[in-house]
């Protein structure tokens, strides 16, 4: 069974959405300095493109996300500490995401929601890869269940 099949099934997706959410939010509460402030106001633009966008797009990509996730997931699983195994591999996770966006970016409609990637793309696998532990406490919550 692969992440999509446990985390996407009707009675978690709606949650792991949210907590995805709230974790996009929490990460950018943390970020200071001009890149910070770069960050926020970029996605207080996105989230201005329509209400419920941010969680919108969590839900439009999450799917691949999950299938690009599950191989090191399931190596992790394997050595018997699949958050430690993400952790430890935030560079992969971070690249295997980010291969995902990058995707999807390219087929965006939007001139904004493009644009805004492009110009935000050279840093965010820094960004990927400090979310990384977030994400995988997201991600185990939700395969206990």
């Amino acid at each position: 069974m692969g992440l999509s099949d446990g985390l996407l099934n009707p009675t978690k997706k709606a949650m792991v959405i949210d907590d995805c959410c709230n974790m996009i939010d929490r990460q950018l509460a943390s970020k200071s300095g001009i890149s910070g402030m770069a960050l926020k106001t970029t996605f207080a633009a996105l989230k201005g493109v329509k209400p419920g966008y941010i969680p919108y797009v969590v839900e439009q990509i999450l799917p691949q996300c999950l299938k690009a996730l599950d191989p090191i997931w399931t190596e992790g699983v394997q050595k018997g500490d699949p958050v430690g195994h993400l952790i430890a591999n935030s560079s992969d996770t971070a690249d295997a995401l980010l291969s995902v966006t990058d995707a999807r970016a390219k087929n965006v409609k939007r001139q904004i929601v493009r644009s805004t990637y492009e110009k935000l793309r050279g840093s965010a696998k820094k960004h990927v890869e400090e979310a990384v532990p977030d994400l995988a406490k997201v991600i185990d919550k939700y395969t206990k269940t």
